[in-house]
């Protein structure tokens, strides 16, 4: 009989933590030390070359944030894992790393708008062509794709209006040309979906987000194969976006608690989507657990939970946003996702601010757009607080009139 496989909230726990526990400790310690001694020279030179496991320096390699690489190695299911100063590190270290001049990405439209700029205005100046399609439009995907490219790069959901892509069948798509098959996961993080079981080459996290889940520590992940994970890692060592062990401390803390908060929040983000459904003044409600989510098929097979990520549009734009968020009172009116805390934020200060106007309109992303990053508090006063803030917008409405 085979052994029962680890259940996810347990590996959320313990995975990654025994090697590096010391003097009968029960947490992983914040290891600070810039370098490493080694009296015997030639033990120094094997670690050194890789030959054997240990640290050389602090810029390469650490035991801290080595614990909290070997945790999300676990979770995601991959060979390697890499770290990196925040997300948006893991997502241009990995990039730049497989491209060169002359090379081909392909990718969608509606990926969040720090890595859109990178598609748009960064790549284009080494030379890279990046063909951006209709997010859920598989058909066009695949034809630019059969067009060759060397990464294919998806987010799914995406921020802020958490569109769903098949993986599996992009995976199929990008592997018959040769492209790397890049998944962004950090909205559905490792408790709701697996894009390296779909498929995908490379998982990547802003593990700023759900993965830390108290909004006090900044990094980035990547997990995958270990030959790629390594060209990765040393991409990284070279130019520097090497995790802090304090920051890997923190979250390696609160991934502990990952399973608990991501299914009470995406229990909350139904919820609260089924009741702006309900509201006057939503033009629309943006969430793949609705039935009707364009891709909520998509969202429903691959997915284990559709994420506590929702975005809704008020009809009266950006005036009844400035109205509305104040009111406001279990929430944060601020450019993170992910905590604890609820968090709310127009996608023209949060997701997309880099992007104008014109492109945020290009985008699907209407002015009057808000974004809910769904906290862990009770889920009846999450929507008690959203019924006192819809009857003074009506108010506020009412005497302008």
């Amino acid at each position: 009989m085979n052994e029962r496989k680890t259940g996810v909230g347990t590996k959320t726990v313990w995975a990654g933590e025994k090697e590096v526990l010391v003097h009968h400790a029960t947490q992983v310690p914040v290891i600070v030390s810039v370098a490493y001694n080694y009296d015997d020279m030639d033990e120094w030179y094997d670690v050194a070359i890789g030959n054997k496991p240990g640290h050389i320096y602090g810029r390469n390699t650490n035991p801290t944030v080595q614990a909290f690489e070997d945790k999300l190695k676990v979770l995601e299911g991959a060979e390697d894992a890499t770290s990196f100063t925040t997300g948006m590190a893991a997502i241009s270290n990995t990039l730049y790393t497989f491209l060169k001049p002359g090379d081909r990405v392909v990718s969608i439209k509606d990926t969040y708008g720090g890595t859109n700029k990178i598609f748009t205005e960064f790549l284009p100046k080494i030379g890279v062509d990046v063909a951006l399609c209709a997010t859920g439009d598989h058909e066009s995907i695949e034809a630019e794709v059969a067009k060759g490219c060397t990464i294919l790069y998806l987010e799914t959901p995406t921020n802020p209006t958490v569109k769903i892509t098949d993986i599996e069948r992009m995976a199929k798509a990008g592997h018959q040309t040769g492209a790397l098959v890049v998944v962004d996961n950090t909205f559905a993080t490792p408790i709701l979906q697996h894009p390296l079981d779909l498929g995908a080459d490379l998982v990547l996290h802003s593990a700023t987000k759900f993965l830390g889940g108290h909004a006090d520590a900044l990094g980035g992940i990547v997990c995958g194969a270990k030959m790629l994970v390594r060209q990765i890692y040393h991409y990284r060592e070279i130019n520097g976006a090497s995790l802090d062990p304090w920051s890997a401390y923190l979250l390696l803390r609160g991934m502990k608690t990952l399973k608990l908060r991501v299914l009470q929040q995406t229990k909350s983000a139904m919820a609260l989507a089924k009741y702006l459904k309900t509201q006057p003044a939503v033009d629309h409600v943006y969430y793949p657990g609705l039935e009707s989510h364009l891709h909520h098929d998509i969202a429903t097979k691959q997915m284990e939970g559709y994420g506590a990520m929702l975005s809704f549009s008020l009809k009266d734009g950006m005036e009844a946003v400035k109205t509305l968020l104040p009111a406001l009172k279990f929430a944060h009116r601020a450019a993170n996702l992910g905590a604890v805390e609820t968090t709310y934020g127009p996608a023209r200060t949060t997701s997309h601010v880099e992007c104008s106007a014109e492109e945020r309109k290009a985008m699907g992303i209407p002015d009057g757009l808000i974004r809910i990053s769904v906290g862990i508090e009770d889920t009846e006063d999450l929507i008690d607080d959203l019924t006192q803030a819809f009857e003074k917008l009506e108010h506020c409405q009412s005497m302008t009139r």
